[in-house]
């Protein structure tokens, strides 16, 4: 993505180099005007998706769009910024995938993001309509359009290597990837399928409210219309005061529907056998237990995971193993995440059983930069992902079965 600055060229005052009494007349810089910035990304999107299982079929979806955006300059510690999303389709074939339109295959724009920012000292206040990116609630910017959301969310750093973050989030627009989970089953097991499978893959089984472009509060996101909660509370403390090391603890208030705990820890260090190996190691948890009035009913869930990766020159290689518990009593099953948060380090481009209870999943990946070969900042990564999934989950219950996805990208990053 390229930011476009907005100012005037500094106005350089040149005096004639004369030398009077053995002193040069100094060059003289006005200070540079700051009207703020604009940027923007545009996006073309192409997929093409075949079905073979207990759904056949085959989608395709072509969509430009993006945003553009504008943020001012700070005034006394005090900022604002806007920006406006829009996903345009063309029509290839009747059989459309979803994922890169609106609600009914429709195009719409709107302004996703419309905040204010405050900064006293080591403390920020970002409050209004804004992305956010946190382990258990996020874009999930995998489609055409992020998920948005309208929150108020204060970070400090007064503590040396340390950041403290408090946020509550009271609404969501769900961007299109949420359009993949359909949630039009005529039986009592497919609509069991469909509200499991979406609300333990990012998103909320009430997101067909009408809500690309559209903000809903978090309870109806979560658990449909109706569902009237305060939103979400979040409080996290993230510590890099040790080299090498980075810590994380997460703790998600869903107001009567769940608290959710998030820990992460992430370790790098050079290989004994040789520094030019660069190593990292990685630990994640999730625990869920239902609260307040219980709306999604009784939450009791657990899920961990471990990665692996080393990096030799251009050439990097990871593995990593997540176990998702029984959840014996939870009648959701597994791991809830209705808010796009996916921190998981086992799921798939496209596949996410590794929240469904009664799971083992193991993912290995290889990436080459290629930028030594093209002179671009070029990298191809391939991947693998199985998952084992045992008759408890709640997405086919008393089923067991394997499930893999195999996929590759390539990505440039273009450079000022």
């Amino acid at each position: 993505m390229r930011s476009i600055a907005l100012s005037i060229v500094a106005v350089v005052a040149l005096s004639s180099c004369m030398v009077a009494g053995g002193d040069i007349t100094p060059i003289v810089v006005e200070p540079k005007e700051d009207y703020g910035k604009f940027s923007g990304q545009l996006r073309a999107f192409y997929i093409d998706r075949a079905y073979d299982g207990s759904l056949t079929t085959h989608r395709d979806a072509l969509a430009f769009g993006g945003w553009i955006g504008y943020d001012s300059p700070e005034w006394n510690g005090l900022s604002m910024g806007v920006k406006f999303y829009a996903t345009e389709g063309v029509k290839i074939k009747d059989d459309i995938d979803p994922s890169l339109y609106g609600d009914a295959l429709s195009n719409y724009g709107f302004i996703g993001e419309a905040y204010l920012n405050y900064k006293l000292g080591n403390t920020t206040l970002k409050i209004g309509r804004q992305k956010l990116n946190t382990p258990l609630a996020g874009a999930d910017d995998a489609r055409m359009l992020p998920n948005l959301f309208e929150a108020v969310v204060v970070k400090n750093t007064d503590i040396e290597d340390t950041t403290l973050l408090l946020a509550h989030v009271t609404r969501e627009a769900v961007g299109t990837f949420g359009n993949v989970y359909s949630m039009n089953g005529t039986t009592a097991k497919a609509i069991a399928s469909q509200r499991a499978l979406a609300i333990q893959s990012g998103y909320g089984i009430g997101y067909k409210l009408g809500t690309n472009g559209n903000f809903t509060t978090m309870g109806e996101i979560a658990l449909g219309a109706g569902t009237d909660t305060v939103g979400v509370s979040a409080g996290a403390i993230i510590y890099k005061g040790i080299d090498g090391v980075t810590l994380q603890l997460w703790d998600y208030y869903a107001h009567d529907i769940l608290n959710a705990i998030y820990a992460q820890a992430d370790l790098s260090w050079n290989c004994l056998l040789s520094d030019d190996i660069k190593m990292k190691a990685s630990a994640q948890y999730i625990n869920q237990t239902e609260v307040g009035d219980k709306l999604a009913g009784v939450v009791d869930s657990n899920y961990w995971a471990v990665k692996l990766g080393a990096g030799y020159g251009n050439i990097s290689a990871s593995v990593a193993y997540s176990q998702t518990a029984d959840s014996t009593g939870n009648q959701n099953g597994g791991i809830l995440t209705p808010w796009g948060g996916m921190p998981a380090f086992t799921q798939g481009m496209v596949t996410r059983h590794q929240f469904f209870a009664d799971t083992t999943a193991t993912k290995v990946a290889l990436t080459y930069n290629m930028q030594d070969l093209t002179g671009l900042n070029l990298k191809a990564t391939g991947y693998y992902v199985s998952f084992d999934v045992g008759a408890k989950n709640s997405y086919d219950a008393g089923v067991a079965w394997t499930a893999t996805e195999a996929g590759f990208d390539v990505i440039y990053q273009a450079t000022e």
